[in-house]
């Protein structure tokens, strides 16, 4: 520590506090507290601080090694610190990180062409995060109504789906069904018609009934919810509805998206092309905030010059990593790993299913998945198994209660996995209430 008559009182506290920031110094303990004391508390996190990322591991500050099997909420399918995104990160930002969209620059027309080639899609707008896409997706949604559909102005509603998540912001929490996303936050946005998920009758009893819809707009699986996934035929039906009655179909990919689910998007199981499609997360491999929404001409076309945009959205720094990070998903195949994997992960959870009767359910597809803990919502058990697995080297969080995600990188091996399931099943099976 650095000696107080030396530097005097001024700046002894400064001083030590950058050599405990610059020497590791900080227990766990002190940097949870500095971020209780210093931070807004819009977040619960499990208690292990991080420091260090590599493929499917992270380190906590002592150095103790876990499987993360959460990647960021899929942000991070690539894996963590995957050198080809990293590097390509690097050298763009040392030539060139932002210009805004006054002027071009030489590096977005290149992922532009790159990334509506890769989706098949005309034209692609980009943004920085997935609420932003979101937003973005509803505002193109709306003024295609107007302009190409003939809705009278301000009379557009645009479907969605109970025990929905599409972010955050004030428009989207207007349509949510959680209290805590909702309460004390309105007056809210008006437009929003929602009906239960999975639910094909419904959909069709207010597409025929309600003249001024623009659109539908519903996760191909509802990951935040518990990892929900719809009957086979759910969204291939949905997309056929909308057509039949000139209405958007809206696929909000953000965590779903870029091989999560053993297809490059959750549409794909269904053979289903989205009207507009939506991206985040993945699609900058965890690394830098990158966003967008894809659609054709016809819609795309809508948007003009100072009608909506961001001074960091097509960044050359995110468009260069956007690019390297969708080739690292076809180059090492990871659509096709999450595909073997997952189905080897559920089975193994079948299993253990049928030894305790703590778990009763899980579900998913891909390396996205669940499993359903034998309490009720407002327990904290899955909470506590959650804790105990992190003590056993492995990271994962519940979503709604008594509901654990499990949502491991996609450059996952076999042999990783079994290890994952050996701790899984070693904790659940040991695990007292």
């Amino acid at each position: 520590m650095i000696s107080l008559h030396k530097v005097g009182i001024a700046n002894y506290f400064y001083l030590n506090f950058y050599f405990m920031i610059t020497t590791n110094q900080f227990s766990s303990q002190k940097l949870i507290d500095l971020e209780d004391q210093y931070g807004a508390h819009n977040y619960h996190p499990l208690p292990v601080v991080l420091t260090k990322g590599e493929g499917v591991y992270v380190w906590d500050v002592d150095g103790k090694r876990y499987y993360d099997f959460l990647s960021a909420y899929s942000a991070i399918n690539q894996g963590h610190g995957h050198p080809k995104i990293i590097n390509s990160l690097i050298e763009q930002a040392q030539k060139l990180t932002l210009t805004s969209r006054a002027f071009y620059n030489d590096v977005l027309g290149k992922y532009e062409q790159f990334v509506t080639n890769y989706f098949g899609f005309d034209k692609v707008l980009p943004m920085n995060t997935g609420a932003e896409a979101v937003e973005t997706a509803i505002k193109l949604t709306r003024k295609w109504a107007y302009e190409k559909k003939g809705i009278d102005e301000n009379q557009a509603q645009i479907i969605v789906c109970e025990n929905n998540f599409h972010g955050r912001t004030t428009t989207i929490v207007s349509f949510s069904s959680d209290p805590s996303a909702r309460n004390n936050f309105g007056p809210f946005t008006p437009g929003f018609i929602k009906i239960p998920y999975n639910d094909i009758e419904a959909l069709e009893q207010v597409l025929s009934t309600q003249k001024n819809i623009a659109g539908f707009l519903v996760e191909p699986i509802q990951g935040e919810a518990g990892v929900f996934v719809p009957f086979e035929g759910y969204l291939a039906k949905a997309k056929s509805l909308c057509k039949k009655f000139n209405v958007l179909f809206i696929a909000d990919e953000v965590q779903t998206g870029i091989a999560r689910t053993g297809k490059l998007l959750a549409v794909d199981h269904e053979n289903v092309k989205p009207d507009v499609l939506i991206l985040g997360k993945a699609l900058s491999g965890g690394v830098y905030p990158v966003s967008a929404v894809l659609a054709n001409n016809e819609i795309m076309d809508v948007i003009k010059p100072g009608q909506h945009g961001s001074t960091f959205g097509g960044n050359p720094i995110a468009a260069a990593v956007a690019i390297a990070a969708l080739e690292v998903v076809k180059d090492e195949k990871l659509a096709e790993n999450a595909e073997y994997l997952g189905k080897l992960f559920r089975s193994e959870m079948n299993k253990l299913i049928e030894k305790t009767d703590l778990i009763t359910l899980v579900r998913g597809k891909g390396l996205l998945n669940a499993i359903v803990v034998n309490d009720t919502d407002e327990s904290n058990t899955a909470w506590e198994i959650c804790l105990k697995l992190r003590d056993n080297g492995l990271l994962a969080k519940p979503t709604h209660g008594n509901i654990i995600r499990f949502a491991p990188p996609l450059v996952m091996n076999e042999a990783q996995l079994m290890d994952c399931v050996s701790i899984i099943k070693k904790t659940i099976l040991e695990f007292k209430k």
